[in-house]
């Protein structure tokens, strides 16, 4: 299923946020995505997971052009094929990082199972904080179980705005190796926006939106 961004664009009143802007990737190929701030990196990863529609231009995943398709068939299609990590959490608060997990694969239509996700937890040095509660949980930690939710349903596509921000160096690493070995494991795509310099020698294929063109 190969992503395939033909000349999008977006703007926000006059000014342009996006684009005139296509790329192709092929599933199971990566992608960083880099700039200055205000550049648009995460107005562009919002518009590859369809939480933005492209004010010109198609965005395609395999043959669905993700702009055409209904509500109810995006949020489907997201659940089922998508990992999305934002800088904002969207952790239930009142649900431990466990139940967190298991309301995300119950949402994507799987069956909940605790197996997986105390395997993922534990490869993310969270295994003591599967029954914590979401205040008990350090910056780091948060951002390391939503990682964990974006992944816990093998997704072929995981899009990530920022997952190492809020990460020391050893973690920093550990995380986008994790991202990295989930993806070649399940043949899928990572796409990454972020500024942390210390993983760019992680990818071959970086896009600069401070140089793209159409």
């Amino acid at each position: 299923m190969m992503l395939k961004v033909d000349h999008i664009s977006y703007q926000f009143g006059s000014k342009n946020v996006v684009g005139p802007l296509s790329f192709t990737l092929p599933q199971g190929e990566h992608l960083l995505i880099v700039g200055p701030s205000g550049c648009g990196k995460t107005t562009l990863l919002h518009l590859l997971c369809g939480l933005l529609a492209p004010q010109q231009g198609s965005i395609m995943y395999g043959e669905s052009v993700i702009n055409h398709l209904s509500a109810g068939e995006l949020d489907h299609f997201r659940s089922r094929s998508m990992g999305i990590i934002f800088q904002v959490f969207h952790l239930i608060k009142a649900l431990t990082v466990e139940q967190n997990m298991l309301l995300a694969q119950s949402l994507a239509g799987f069956e909940p199972a605790k197996e997986p996700i105390h395997t993922l937890l534990a490869s993310l040095g969270l295994s003591q904080e599967a029954k914590h509660a979401y205040h008990e949980l350090s910056v780091g930690q948060a951002q390391r179980v939503a990682i964990a939710r974006a992944l816990i349903n093998s997704p072929q596509w995981i899009l990530a705005d920022e997952p190492t921000s809020s990460l020391d160096d050893e973690n920093a690493h550990i995380t986008i190796g994790l991202l990295l070995q989930h993806a070649k494991e399940y043949h899928a795509s990572l796409v990454v926006v972020t500024h942390d310099q210390r993983i760019k020698n992680h990818f071959t294929t970086i896009l600069d939106l401070s140089k793209s063109e159409a």
